[in-house]
C-alpha cells in the first residue's frame, strides 16, 4: 500500500507522489511537532507547535516541558499508530533538536526520527 507523501509534491512522472508506510508515520509525526496549535481549522488542538518553542530562552526547564510536550502530543494525535518510547530534546544556541524514538503498533518495528527546528531532518 503507498501513502502521499508529506510535503505534498508531484514526482518525476506528474503525478502525486507516493511514500512507505514507515515514511508516512514519519511525516505524521513531524505534522504533529511542526503545527502549531489553532493552525488547523478543523482540529484548533492538533499540533505540538515545536517552531515556536525555538525562540524561547534555553533552559533545562524548557527542555523538559518540551518533552513532555511532544509527548502528550504523539500520544494523543499518533497513539493508535505508534507507541512512543522516548524523546529526547536538545537545545544548543538556536537549533532545537527532538529525537523521537517509537515503536510502530501494526510492525513492531522500532524507529527513531530527527527533527531540528524548521522542519528538517537527519
Amino acid at each position: 500500500m503507498s501513502y502521499v507523501d508529506y510535503p505534498f509534491r508531484f514526482d518525476n512522472r506528474g503525478r502525486t507522489a507516493d511514500t512507505t508506510a514507515d515514511d508516512h508515520i514519519r511525516d505524521l509525526i513531524e505534522q504533529v511537532l511542526f503545527t502549531s496549535p489553532g493552525e488547523r481549522v478543523n482540529r484548533p488542538t492538533f499540533g505540538c507547535g515545536l517552531n515556536q518553542l525555538v525562540f524561547a530562552p534555553n533552559s533545562p526547564e524548557l527542555a523538559a516541558a518540551t518533552q513532555f510536550l511532544v509527548q502528550g502530543a504523539l500520544q494523543q494525535w499518533l497513539g493508535d499508530l505508534i507507541v512512543v518510547d522516548s524523546v529526547l530534546v536538545d537545545s544548543l544556541d538556536s537549533t532545537l533538536s527532538v529525537t523521537i524514538s517509537y515503536a510502530v503498533r501494526r510492525t513492531q518495528t522500532r524507529q527513531t526520527a530527527v527533527f531540528t527546528q524548521g522542519g528538517q531532518s537527519v
